[in-house]
């Protein structure tokens, strides 16, 4: 990325950072580069760096650069998916014997790989609420080398003081990693903040048109970028250059759909609030949500993510999803389109019986960028 493309605003550099118009022909969008290896000048002598696919891509090179960019880090490191990336990070961040603070709520699948992959690999985790630096304090051990926060959680959208916890961290000698999914960029900066590493499911937000799966890494020091680069490349779970390329097209849009995805959630978690059958509304935006203050703070609005609950337990909320018409019954998120979905049936049925079990009642929504009209009037007919 150029220099002037440093001091310009957020929406300028999703648009230009690591998107260089082509040398041959000028095209102002990265080309696909749907290749796997290339004519080198000479034994070792790598035409631009690169020799294989796996190992980097010009693509994915420039997908990587934008991430860095975005989130003000020194390094991105572009994934098949999000679990790929944090499965990197952690066979990268530690080792048998050590410990990780993981939060009482997160995404079902970052619990799995926790409780039922890197535990069989003898890494011992323990779960806090992160909103709580003190219970985080509590729970780190000497043997502890990261704290594993998200903020807004997933999907009971709770918020962790991403800079009073990065202070824990560091107190600990510990590495804090920020899942930044729900907020994009766009909202919220954590390197700024003080994290150590920020956490991607690219196939959400970032992506934002529910066609691309993949994941990101992005890191505030360079030695510890060169680190993951390496397992990056010695695991292979890459972005291949389509899902890079659908990724980069969907960054440029990212502000002007953040903005609205946000307008449209404020308004649906506000007419929740007066539903009759409504029990209780999470969305960081209200006042009355516990974490409002510090959202406030570190966020630049308060997303598209709203979960609640309704009155009749788990069978009513299982109808509410079926009853929708606007709001598509599917998992995942952060897409142009509304989803809604249960958790406890559906994207965190992983944690049941655990910790992080969330309530029979729930109801998660993905607000998209829809008319706020028909969002309300279809969650309306759904609740009855």
């Amino acid at each position: 990325m150029s220099d002037r493309h440093i001091s310009q605003h957020f929406e300028t550099v999703a648009i230009h950072a690591g998107n260089t118009a082509d040398p041959l022909t000028g095209a102002v969008v990265p080309p696909i580069y749907q290749v796997s290896t290339y004519k080198q000048d000479g034994v070792g002598g790598l035409r631009g760096g690169y020799e294989y696919s796996r190992s980097a891509n010009p693509t994915r090179t420039a997908l990587e650069e934008n991430l860095a960019a975005l989130e003000g880090g020194r390094r991105g490191l572009a994934f098949a998916s999000g679990l790929a990336a944090e499965d990197c990070l952690l066979r990268t961040l530690l080792s048998p014997g050590d410990h990780v603070v993981i939060p009482n709520d997160a995404y079902g699948g970052t619990f799995r790989l926790f409780a039922k992959v890197v535990s069989r690999w003898g890494v011992e985790w323990s779960v806090a609420d992160t909103s709580d630096p003190a219970a985080v304090r509590a729970a780190i051990t000497p043997k502890t080398k990261a704290v594993w926060v998200e903020t807004p959680s997933n999907p009971l959208l709770g918020i962790t003081d991403i800079a009073a916890l990065s202070q824990v961290a560091r107190e600990a000698g510990a590495k804090l990693v920020v899942d930044n999914t729900f907020a994009s960029p766009y909202l919220q900066q954590p390197l700024a903040l003080g994290a150590d590493v920020v956490v991607h499911s690219l196939t959400k937000y970032m992506g934002g048109h529910s066609d691309v799966v993949g994941g990101a890494l992005v890191v505030a020091d360079q030695a510890l970028g060169e680190e993951l680069a390496y397992h990056q490349n010695a695991m292979g779970a890459v972005a291949g250059p389509m899902d890079a390329w659908l990724v980069l097209r969907g960054i440029k849009t990212l502000a002007v759909r953040m903005d609205r995805h946000s307008e449209n959630a404020t308004q649906v978690a506000e007419m929740l609030t007066r539903h009759a059958r409504v029990t209780r509304v999470l969305y960081p935006g209200l006042p009355e949500h516990p974490g409002h203050e510090i959202a406030a703070k570190q966020m630049k609005s308060f997303g598209g993510m709203v979960s609640f609950q309704v009155d009749g337990g788990e069978e009513a909320a299982v109808e509410v999803c079926n009853r929708a018409k606007v709001f598509t019954l599917g998992e995942s998120l952060g897409g142009v389109e509304s989803l809604i979905e249960h958790p406890g049936r559906m994207t965190h049925a992983s944690v049941a019986g655990s910790l992080l079990e969330v309530p029979a009642d729930l109801v998660r929504l993905s607000v998209g960028i829809e008319n706020i009209d028909d969002l309300l009037q279809d969650l309306k007919q759904a609740l009855g």
